[in-house]
């Protein structure tokens, strides 16, 4: 009697398996294939199991657990190809591109978190969905830990016009990027069957405003975050959109749940803790909280915009799990 195995595969986001066994199961299991097969195995995500399967004269349980564990094979392939599936959808005048990572049970219950960068927000998305620029984002570096929240994500990189050096610039707070966005909700909403969240970080959160205040029907989001909200402009700058804060939007019209999130210790010019309260007396929503955390590791590199970089309090760094937890509270109907 053969001896009985048993392979567990952890959850990992994005879409990625343990390193180490990948070197090793894949070899032996390919191995095992050709010498029952006779038909050599050159290339990853293992495709055809029936037909592997067919050709090994197995029946019953032994079939069902060679099915199993090829199927569990064939994602290592698939974990091999980055970090999320590549959506493009149409906007205005352009295209959107987007990183994308089904919930962990799509229905009704899901949550998809619509993640909204900081900075520029072009993300210079590669083809496998994985980020070039701003990688130390506090969004882009969390998505691991919403996915262990059970949280689906998508990672919205700037539309085919805005991927200059200064990215979105001024269309953050256009109507058009509102519909922009929209669009994106629908179709995540459309594929999961459940609820879409908008989440924004630092210049992001003018995005997440202009689409919680503008956007109705299957276009709005189901709730909003806004972390280091960005809330004070220089004006008289050269570029006319440096000066855009979140309260150049509607906020009043805002009645989604929202979670406002800021670090004690953030000196980023642009998002001083602060002018929180404004954000919170502006808006409609009947259910909001407003956080201040603190912690993290002490930061030395001294305030003005030099602390608006994700390794400064204005970042959150090495507190992503904690936040991420918090967030999952808020959007589960808890608090903070």
């Amino acid at each position: 009697m053969p001896p009985t195995y048993r392979c567990h595969w952890a959850r990992s986001l994005p879409i990625r398996c343990g390193g180490p066994a990948i070197c090793v199961v894949s070899p032996a299991v390919f191995n095992a294939i050709h010498a029952a097969t006779g038909t050599p195995v050159r290339s990853l995500p293992l495709k055809n199991l029936q037909m592997v399967l067919h050709r090994i004269k197995m029946t019953g349980s032994l079939r069902q657990a060679a099915l199993a564990f090829l199927f569990a094979t064939a994602l290592v392939g698939e974990a091999l190809a980055g970090c999320g599936e590549v959506v493009s959808v149409p906007t205005d005048g352009s295209t959107m591109r987007l990183a994308y990572i089904p919930p962990a049970k799509p229905g009704a219950d899901s949550v998809t978190l619509l993640l909204l960068a900081g900075g520029p927000g072009y993300l210079n998305l590669d083809d496998n969905g994985c980020a070039r620029l701003l990688k130390g984002n506090f969004l882009v570096r969390s998505i691991q830990d919403f996915g262990r929240e059970g949280f689906g994500t998508a990672l919205v990189d700037a539309p085919g016009n805005y991927q200059g050096e200064d990215g979105l610039e001024g269309y953050r707070a256009a109507r058009a990027h509102a519909d922009d966005l929209g669009k994106i909700i629908a179709m995540l909403r459309a594929r999961t069957q459940g609820k879409v969240w908008v989440v924004g970080t630092s210049r992001g959160t003018i995005s997440a405003a202009n689409a919680a205040a503008r956007l109705s029907g299957t276009a709005a989001p189901d709730g909003v975050i806004l972390t280091s909200a960005l809330m004070s402009g220089q004006v008289g700058a050269k570029k006319i959109w440096v000066a855009q804060t979140v309260f150049d939007l509607p906020l009043a019209d805002i009645r989604l749940p929202l979670l406002l999130l800021g670090h004690a210790a953030d000196t980023c010019t642009r998002s001083p803790p602060g002018l929180m309260d404004g954000i919170s007396t502006k808006v409609s929503s009947t259910r909001k909280q407003q956080v201040l955390i603190s912690g993290g590791p002490d930061y030395r590199g001294g305030a003005g915009l030099a602390a608006c970089e994700g390794k400064a309090p204005h970042g959150y760094p090495e507190q992503e799990a904690e936040i991420a937890a918090g967030m999952a509270r808020f959007i589960r109907g808890g608090r903070y």
